[in-house]
């Protein structure tokens, strides 16, 4: 799952939904005791969703599907496909306009401004030029952003290509986003859930 979607799965918390966004800034056990509970357990959140996303059957599906050289970076292309699909049908998904939510993410961090790393900071400023995550509607905006991440790789990669295979690719996406969104959404819940319990909250 890329922000987007981490966003909205990590629901009205605030604690949680910084956590969403911390979650592929912060690596490792050691420093999450640098946040307070709640962005603790969102950070955990982001991780526990990538993880069973990546193993759900109707996503492993998809992945082999791609045709290589792009199948080594099909999770990379999902995450991104899924955001695309997912600001698409917001409506479906959420009460409140793409754009407020939007507008919502970035008072969010600005409140929280003392504790984001670096990259997280350099990642908005680009976030706030393109006029993410509204712009995930886009197609275009979906093949530039896996052009930049590509850019950033240190190794040689065909993303900036992805363009080439996404007319093919696309329908299956769009399938396998609407066969799993909606069990990721329960298995949130649970999670949630057993956590609220261990901690008697």
């Amino acid at each position: 799952m890329n922000f987007l979607a981490h966003l909205l799965l990590a629901g009205d918390d605030e604690g949680l939904r910084l956590g969403a966004m911390l979650g592929d800034f912060v690596r490792g056990r050691e420093p999450l005791a640098d946040f307070d509970r709640d962005v603790q357990l969102g950070i955990m959140l982001h991780r526990h969703i990538d993880a069973h996303t990546d193993a759900l059957p109707g996503v492993v599906r998809l992945r082999s599907g791609i045709d290589p050289p792009f199948r080594r970076y099909g999770g990379i292309i999902i995450d991104l496909a899924f955001d695309h699909i997912l600001a698409g049908r917001w409506e479906n998904y959420s009460a409140l306009g793409i754009e407020d939510f939007d507008h919502g993410v970035r008072d969010m961090l600005g409140r929280h401004d003392a504790i984001l790393p670096e990259r997280l900071k350099r990642f908005m400023s680009y976030a706030d030029r393109r006029g993410l995550f509204a712009s995930y509607r886009d197609e275009s905006e979906i093949l530039r952003s896996l052009n930049g991440i590509g850019r950033r790789l240190s190794r040689a990669n065909p993303l900036h290509r992805v363009n080439e295979i996404w007319d093919q690719f696309k329908p299956a996406a769009f399938n396998c986003f609407e066969t799993e969104f909606r069990e990721i959404q329960s298995d949130v819940a649970d999670w949630l859930k057993s956590k609220s319990t261990m901690t008697g909250s």
